[in-house]
């Protein structure tokens, strides 16, 4: 924990995730996010991880509680975590169904597996496609949620702590109860991601003004925190940014700069658009209904829409020619 907190003080604490902040921790980040959900049933989820291993959710309430723990490669305190993590592991085997929940957020599968070999894991490992962080209300990393053995929800925290191995310790103890298991509720199939050529419709933004749209898919702590942990996506985010806001400074294009709600709130989005003194309107995508519409997995990633509200382009963080792109979306 000190070493997260050092982390911390070396860079911007307006712009990175506010793991030493006792107002945005990520423990009282966690447990607002975990309120409502605390005695609900768990996701009815199917999950395929990256060994091709199918695990049903829903089939193990009632008869065994599960642990998921939400991660990510570039995060310090899932790093710092991971040991107690794989020591679980050992220690419940059989008795807990343990499932390490790869955010699927600025990580690929291929980073994931190195991750894993790097640091002995053995847990099942599953990559996220924001369905289930979206059900899960996930907003920091590491997010840990343990179900009960009658399939509700008891404990959603940050940290690796007592409370958490109390909760761990407590669900395996639950004995079978003659009382009905809690029903997950039905997952609702998920929309469609959006592809280039479709008409993006029902979206949560303002009405268009017959010009064409441009999103801008990022994190306000991207450019200062991953500085350390992901260097190349940090300097990416600080290019695209910079080249959409000297582009938002001429007419033609709304632009709109989308958040992400992990490690992030509308405050910090506000006093992140102060500090750069950005032209573009930025707001904080709450339940990642924009994130998930295009399936941005990556940032910083742009969305290009013609007048039409069709999806004219796509470009994530390694592409180049952006100017090119919004110049061609003006003049079609």
């Amino acid at each position: 924990m000190f070493k997260s907190l050092i982390t911390v003080l070396l860079v911007s604490l307006s712009t990175v995730p506010a793991h030493a902040d006792e107002a945005g921790s990520g423990a009282s980040r966690a447990k607002l996010a975990g309120k409502a959900l605390i005695g609900q049933p768990g996701p009815a989820a199917v999950l395929q991880t990256i060994d091709g291993q199918r695990i049903d959710l829903a089939s193990y309430y009632g008869k065994k509680p599960v642990y998921l723990k939400f991660w990510a490669t570039w995060c310090v305190p899932c790093r710092e975590q991971m040991p107690a993590f794989e020591k679980a592991f050992q220690q419940y085997g059989d008795k807990l169904a343990m499932v390490a929940v790869n955010a699927g957020y600025s990580d690929t599968e291929t980073e994931v597996k190195s991750y894993r070999a790097q640091r002995g894991l053995h847990m099942p490992i599953v990559i996220d496609d924001g369905s289930l962080a979206a059900s899960l209300n996930l907003r920091v990393t590491p997010q840990h949620i343990v179900i009960g053995r009658d399939g509700r929800i008891q404990h959603i925290g940050h940290l690796h702590d007592k409370e958490l191995e109390n909760a761990l310790q407590r669900a395996v103890d639950e004995r079978a109860s003659a009382s009905p298991v809690a029903l997950a509720p039905q997952a609702t199939p998920a929309r469609a991601a959006f592809k280039v050529g479709d008409v993006a419709q029902g979206l949560p933004l303002p009405a268009a003004q017959g010009k064409p749209r441009a999103l801008m898919f990022f994190s306000p702590w991207c450019e200062s925190y991953l500085r350390e942990s992901r260097p190349a996506t940090a300097q990416a985010c600080q290019r695209v940014r910079e080249e959409a806001e000297a582009l938002a400074a001429t007419p033609g294009v709304e632009w709109l700069a989308v958040a992400s709600p992990v490690w992030s709130s509308e405050k910090e989005v506000a006093e992140f658009a102060r500090s750069k003194k950005s032209r573009m309107a930025m707001r904080l995508d709450k339940d990642g209904a924009l994130f998930n519409a295009f399936s941005v997995r990556q940032i910083p990633s742009i969305v290009l829409l013609d007048r039409d509200g069709r999806v004219a382009r796509m470009m994530g963080p390694e592409e180049r020619g952006l100017a090119q792109a919004v110049h061609a979306l003006q003049v079609q």
